[in-house]
């Protein structure tokens, strides 16, 4: 893992940003894509995205039709999905698929996740998100004080576009793996400095002792953002380092190296802590945070969602339309 999340920091009421413009991800450690490996598989090098697949996934898109948007609703591109806590394990099947226990520790939300977890499990398992049809797997570090687990509060993924055309965005080709952020990145994060933890509902009253965590006031808790990239390069659902095949938009487009504008997913990380001292990622200090997606979305419902919700540049809720 490399390059860090730096979306710009959003307000207290945890809505994600939808302008802040991710760096461009370090090359990818091979330049010759592998054309050998099964397109369904997770595994480590460049997989190619099963072209069957995506083109149904894209028919089934297209084939939706398009709904007026009512007077009054917020134009802004998103919908949502609210998950719960689903298991946490030293497992990480995107990273070291096939490997259990040689990772650190993850908090996974979604449907149960293991060292040999796919899409394709995922797909026939049952899930802790709302959204219909969303059997995506969503995880992070696992957040400790004093080598205890903090209780997470909420965890929200938004789905929505920065681009200035969001009609141009398509749902994310079968079986796509990404991760943004870097576990092996250690530095201090103090007040002020990118990669922020911050309080949502409250004011931040000081730091920790350390100066990498936030004091929350009361009725405030912890929160963070990971956010990820709004471009696809349209040939792999994963590359060497599980970003590589993802990048950022250029002037408001997906274009070159990465012209398929796909949902740009935020995911919003909220704990039942106050912030303070004793606090540490199982990946290590604060700016270690990252997150890791693995696509099990119902090609029907995604495409729902993206041809009604921010296509249309609307807001929903969990569903296609004004009302969840």
């Amino acid at each position: 893992m490399s390059t860090p999340s730096t979306p710009a920091k959003p307000s207290t009421s945890a809505k994600p940003s939808t302008s802040a413009k991710p760096p461009k991800p370090s090359a990818p450690s091979s330049p010759t894509p592998s054309r050998s490996a099964a397109a369904s598989a997770v595994r480590g090098g460049w997989v190619p995205v099963n072209q069957a697949a995506w083109k149904q996934a894209l028919d089934v898109y297209h084939k939706v039709a398009p709904k007026k948007v009512p007077a009054g609703i917020v134009r802004v591109p998103e919908f949502h999905t609210d998950c719960s806590v689903s298991g946490r394990a030293a497992d990480d099947p995107i990273v070291l698929p096939g490997l259990p226990g040689a990772s650190h520790m993850h908090t996974f939300f979604g449907p149960k996740v293991n060292a040999t977890t796919t899409p394709a499990k995922l797909l026939a398992s049952s899930t802790t998100c709302n959204a219909p049809g969303d059997h995506s797997a969503y995880w992070v570090p696992q957040l400790l004080r004093d080598g205890k687990t903090v209780p997470m509060k909420n965890f929200r993924v938004y789905y929505g576009s920065r681009l200035k055309d969001p009609s141009k965005v398509v749902p994310f080709p079968p079986g796509l793996v990404m991760v943004y952020g870097d576990a092996k990145r250690q530095v201090a994060t103090p007040k002020g400095a990118s990669g922020q933890f911050w309080c949502a509902g409250s004011a931040e009253i000081g730091r920790s002792a350390d100066g990498n965590w936030p004091v929350c006031a009361k009725g405030g808790n912890l929160i963070r953002q990971v956010t990820f990239e709004d471009c696809w390069d349209g040939k792999h659902i994963d590359s060497p380092d599980h970003k590589s095949h993802m990048g950022p938009a250029t002037n408001g487009k997906c274009s070159g190296k990465y012209p398929v504008a796909v949902p740009n997913i935020s995911l919003m990380v909220g704990y039942n802590s106050l912030g303070g001292n004793g606090l540490k990622l199982s990946s290590g200090m604060a700016s270690s945070m990252h997150g890791d997606f693995m696509n099990a979305w119902k090609p029907e419902k995604l495409g729902a969602l993206v041809k009604i919700c921010i296509n249309a540049d609307a807001k929903c809720g969990i569903t296609p339309g004004w009302n969840s």
